[in-house]
């Protein structure tokens, strides 16, 4: 803790890490983002967030769906944003990353 009266606390934050290979069920996803199974549904629905399996008991999520589904709850939280509007602007997220990553292989003389 900070000193008294200097007006800053610590926080202690804790998780899990996820390898690549990890795979989480469709109650893991809810837990992991505080949300209910449902909404990990309609990421699923909308295109946000791909399953492996083929009805929601059997579903599995890699560590790259549990990065996308934070997100999409941070924008709905934060900004309000409707689920159309989360897969549109993950959508463009990812297409930013992928340019991004095209520009840093690009040769020194390039650019």
């Amino acid at each position: 803790m900070a000193a008294p009266g200097s007006g800053t606390t610590k926080r202690t934050l804790s998780g899990v890490l996820l390898d690549e290979e990890t795979l989480l069920s469709l109650a893991d996803m809810a837990r992991a983002c505080a949300v209910h199974a449902d909404y990990i549904i309609e990421l699923v629905e909308e295109g946000v967030i791909e399953k492996q399996g083929n009805e929601p008991l059997e579903w599995r999520f890699n560590a790259l769906c549990l990065r996308k589904a934070r997100k999409a709850v941070r924008l709905q939280n934060d900004l309000g944003v409707n689920m159309p509007g989360v897969a549109l602007a993950l959508q463009l997220l990812d297409e930013l990353e992928a340019l991004q990553d095209q520009l840093t292989h690009l040769p020194r003389e390039l650019l």
